[in-house]
């Protein structure tokens, strides 16, 4: 072994040392929001999350989660720890790949490398390496259990292995290390396919080591094989050969009359056996490309057969089991994504083209009496014509995307894009805010973690920001140093391996701009990100190790000795991933973060025994999933989330019993709503039942699908409708009564039957089983609505719930007038008080980022203000005392800053004499207020969101203090609040 090899491997675990150190120090000890509460249960029980899924990822998983040795709190941290290593592991590989290509910068041998040589290398490594490990996107990923920490490493180890690959002469070898990278890319399938991106530019590789006299022709020629070997293992093999396999199976069991799996198996044993037939030929024939092609298959296919995890752990039927992929047919859908839609890529419509037609598309089976029968057709949309167009950017007609667009490119209402304003949207959202603003995040600075923050440029470091900006964990400056250096990095670069800039280049290009291309973003993300792109700032990393290089070559002129020069390089330069690492600690930092598992306990602990719980989104039900599937908790709560709510999957789990749950009492048949039947019940009055219409009664039409109340669709078929604006359903009073359920005062309200107002909007699937839910309970068990779903899931039904904490629970009384519900303080003060969790929230050193900082607070502060508020209203003003105390504490401005809905507590508080709190409350939110909208309207950013919510708060302390006679500090505060009113123009810088 050379002295540069020793070096080089001491060096690289050195910083993977350094690495796994960071990343083990600063790791979430337990579930955090988003994606991670599923992955870490479905790993803890091998179940199957959502499309389409990660089998390798939950497989590694499920060995660490041993290692938490029964303790059922401590198996998040270790599924959490699967991150940190394969994180570590990328920032080795990383070292080892920058030295890799380095050495082709100095150009010798490696026995020829001198001391100064060794030096520098290694300080290039070390140098952009730890600039990766520090780096805010990468951290972010880094520290919790998501699959983008080891979806880099596969793409730290890919690259690495084909650049190693290019450095063996012997021909058997460098075949051995291409079969190597084929079970690698495998591998990476059942965690992430992000590594795919890289291959038609890893393809030059190969091109460049196989053809020494390259042409631009030839260069083009390798990218598009790359491509094409892409096309392959993307299309071809991930969903290709279970669409074969498919194809095989409807037959044998069609038309042959043979049991089901029978066409898969004969699939299975063909496949196999024309890949081994293919191997032993090419062997015999010594045909050496065609050898270790058909061996680099089977790798690539050996990789992902993970993917069997799947479908074996789907036929059991787990509690998680997201599309329930237990066939390969519906393993095809699976794998393809196909609950979430498609979005346009080179040619589609716009979001104002209209569909004119429908028509049927493939043909949809189930299982039915030993065959495989057809039970819908996917749908096919014609648009009209001349609607659609080339590269469609703006085309999602969701809600709010369309006056989205309109405000983005100054569209008038119902006008049609051009081209023009489709390279606008593209180069000005797509690319600058959703791609250059993450990057630049990264390698420039960071303004603070509120969503859509700015960057941080070096002449920013002497502006003088507001509090809650300067004082943002997330407000770092790295005075563009990182970015400078990789500038640095790509000049040197371009002047001594113009192949290894161009391989580079494509990588950068494949893994950022054309991913932002590909992914075709919507006007709005319900979170930032800045993750997807990490495989791009991994290459700038690269050349920002390369800067070093660079930097050594500029201090030839003053430095004579080459170690002496190494040294200063790798001294001067290492201070940018120091910096990196410095600014970055503390937003990165999650030990003592528990509240996302807390919230998600406290909205368990909200509903009484036995509850049905409807929840909306991933943060809303991921947690739950969590503290049910791994720590067992309140399981006889049944979490029933809306977004799945109106797939046929979905519903069938809910009528099955899970854990302590009992299965829920839907009445409709598996063939009212499969798919594509009922997903929307149009909203048609038919005069005889205008004034109402019996809500059990409708279900039992809609199951019997009764012509009275259908409708033909434009393809001909039928579907239910929403007869009446007005449902009613009737009660028991007598057995309610007896229920013990209804507070002793709402008792006399209770009638035999409730009466409201849907609306004459039409019903989406999931309101439909909603409906159906609460007709068949009859009010035999609790049902709640969390209380942070979307105002139009709650059916208009708000009269007849009674808030209990983070949860409604509807009841059959109505408090007319109660809009947003009516509060139980005797049931909603003892699950606040004594019933929730809040560990570590009131710690200033514990870092909570915009996504603590939003729902979960706010429906904490919510809470407890509405609590106070109707104690306070019912004359207990010691328990509303106590209440408001126990928020403040548990929430205190030095750690959980002041909110919009903080503001509403002084109010309380003068009600309660506490007139000296109210007034500190009041000073505190002013000042700040003042302080942020100064800077806003200084700097030319009174149309951010964050403007308004401060001049609401300003309008909410005004008012308060002046109700409650406070005249002298009102009229202080009114002067500051007409101040920035008049110059924000409210209704114009929203």
């Amino acid at each position: 072994m050379t002295r540069f090899n020793r070096s080089n491997n001491l060096t690289g675990w050195i910083v993977f040392a350094i690495a796994l150190i960071t990343y083990t120090l600063t790791v979430e000890r337990t579930a955090s929001f988003w994606d991670c509460g599923e992955f870490i249960a479905c790993a803890f029980k091998l179940q199957v999350p959502h499309p389409p899924g990660a089998p390798f990822f939950l497989l590694i998983g499920r060995i660490f989660s041993l290692l938490a040795f029964g303790d059922l709190s401590n198996v998040a941290y270790w599924i959490n720890m699967v991150s940190v290593l394969s994180s570590a592991f990328t920032i080795l590989f990383l070292f080892w790949t920058i030295t890799l290509l380095a050495r082709k910068l100095i150009a010798k041998a490696d026995a020829d490398l001198t001391s100064g040589d060794i030096i520098l290398l290694m300080g290039a490594g070390i140098v952009g390496s730890l600039a990766y490990t520090w780096s805010d996107s990468f951290w972010f990923s880094a520290v919790e259990a998501e699959v983008y920490g080891m979806s880099s490493f596969f793409t730290a180890i890919v690259i690495w292995a084909v650049f190693k690959w290019e450095r063996v002469d012997d021909p058997a070898a460098e075949n051995r290390w291409l079969i190597f990278i084929a079970y690698l890319v495998g591998l990476s399938i059942g965690v992430h396919l992000l590594n795919l991106v890289t291959i038609p530019a890893l393809a030059l590789v190969y091109y460049f080591k196989k053809y020494p006299k390259v042409s631009v022709f030839g260069g083009i020629l390798a990218f598009v094989g790359g491509l094409v070997i892409l096309a392959i293992i993307n299309s071809g093999i991930i969903p290709g050969l279970p669409s074969v396999a498919g194809k095989f199976e409807i037959f044998f069991v069609n038309s042959l009359g043979l049991p089901y799996k029978s066409g898969v198996i004969f699939f299975i044993i063909i496949f196999i056996g024309a890949i081994i037939w293919g191997i032993r030929y090419s062997h015999k024939k010594a045909n050496v490309l065609l050898n270790t092609g058909l061996l680099s298959l089977a790798f690539v296919l050996i990789g992902y057969a993970s993917y069997l995890m799947v479908l074996v752990r789907a036929e059991y039927n787990p509690p998680i089991n997201e599309n329930n992929p237990n066939d390969v047919l519906s393993f095809v859908s699976y794998l393809k994504r196909e609950q979430y839609g498609s979005r346009p890529l080179l040619y589609g419509p716009s979001f104002v083209s209209r569909p004119v037609s429908q028509k049927r598309g493939a043909p949809m089976y189930r299982k039915q009496d030993g065959k495989y029968a057809i039970y819908d057709y996917r749908p096919e949309y014609e648009y009209e014509p001349g609607s659609s167009m080339l590269l469609p950017r703006m085309y999602s007609t969701q809600s709010g995307h369309p006056q989205l667009y309109q405000q983005m490119t100054g569209l008038a209402e119902g006008q049609k894009p051009t081209m023009g304003n489709n390279l606008s949207f593209m180069f000005s959202y797509q690319i600058g805010h959703m791609y250059w603003r993450y990057f630049l995040w990264n390698f420039v600075g960071r303004e603070s973690d509120e969503e859509g923050a700015g960057n941080m440029l070096p002449w920013d470091a002497g502006k003088k920001y507001p509090a809650p900006i300067a004082n943002n964990k997330a407000h770092d400056n790295y005075f563009m140093l990182p970015f400078i250096l990789g500038l640095l990095g790509v000049v040197v670069v371009y002047f001594r391996q113009k192949r290894d800039l161009l391989v580079l280049g494509l990588l950068f290009i494949l893994t950022g701009v054309a991913l932002v291309v590909y992914l075709n973003s919507p006007p709005t993300e319900p979170r930032e990100r800045d993750y997807i792109y990490v495989g791009s700032f991994y290459i700038f990393c690269i050349w920002i190790g390369f800067g070093v290089i660079s930097v050594a070559d500029a201090l030839s002129r003053f430095m004579k000795s080459a170690t002496t020069r190494a040294g200063a390089a790798t001294a001067v330069c290492l201070v940018v991933p120091v910096i990196m690492g410095v600014k970055g600690w503390d937003n990165h930092n999650r030990d003592n973060r528990f509240h996302s598992v807390d919230f998600a306990k406290n909205l368990l602990n909200s509903c009484a025994p036995n509850a049905i719980l409807f929840t909306g989104g991933d943060n809303d039900t991921f947690p739950l999933w969590y503290v049910q599937e791994v720590e067992g908790f309140r399981t006889d709560v049944r979490v029933c989330n809306l977004s799945l709510l109106g797939t046929d999957w979905y519903i069938d789990q809910m009528k099955r019993k899970t854990y302590l749950s009992e299965a829920l009492p839907i009445s409709l048949d598996k063939n009212n709503y499969a798919f594509g039947k009922n997903d929307i019940v149009p909203f048609y009055e038919i005069p005889s039942v205008k004034a109402g219409i019996n809500l059990k009664e409708y279900l039992g039409l809609v199951k019997q699908e009764n012509k009275a109340i259908q409708v033909p669709l434009t393809s001909g078929d039928m579907t239910s409708i929403l007869p009446s604006s007005v449902l009613f359903l009737p009660v028991n009073a007598e057995a309610v009564k007896k229920m013990n359920i209804i507070k002793s005062d709402l008792i006399p309200f209770v009638s035999d039957s409730i009466s409201w107002t849907i609306g004459k909007g039409d019903l989406y699937k999931s309101d439909l089983i909603m409906l159906d839910i609460i007709a068949t309970n009859d009010w035999a068990r609790p049902i709640y609505f969390s209380s942070t779903l979307g105002g139009s899931s709650y059916l208009n039904l708000k009269e007849y719930m009674q808030l209990e904490g983070y949860a409604y629970r509807l009841l059959p009384v109505k408090v007319p007038g109660a809009s947003d519900g009516y509060v139980n303080t005797d049931v909603m003060y003892n699950n606040l008080m004594n019933k929730m969790f809040w560990r570590e929230l009131d710690n200033p050193n514990t870092y909570y980022d915009n996504t603590y900082l939003g729902s979960p607070v706010a429906t904490a502060r919510i809470a407890f203000l509405r609590l106070t508020g109707q104690l306070i209203a019912d004359g207990k003003k010691d328990e509303a005392k106590k209440a408001i105390e126990k928020s403040l504490a548990t929430m205190p401005d030095k750690s959980i800053p002041y909110d919009q809905f903080s503001a509403n507590f002084i109010g309380p508080l003068f009600d309660l004499g506490e007139t000296k709190k109210a007034l500190e409350i009041a000073e505190t939110m002013a000042t700040r207020a003042d302080e942020v909208l100064t800077w806003a309207k200084d700097n030319g950013t009174t149309k951010r969101r964050d403007s308004n919510v401060y001049l609401y708060i300003m309008q909410i302390i005004v008012q308060e203090c002046r109700e409650a006679k406070q005249e002298a500090i009102a009229k202080k505060y009114e002067a500051i609040f007409q101040k920035h009113l008049a110059a924000f123009n409210m209704y114009g810088g929203q």
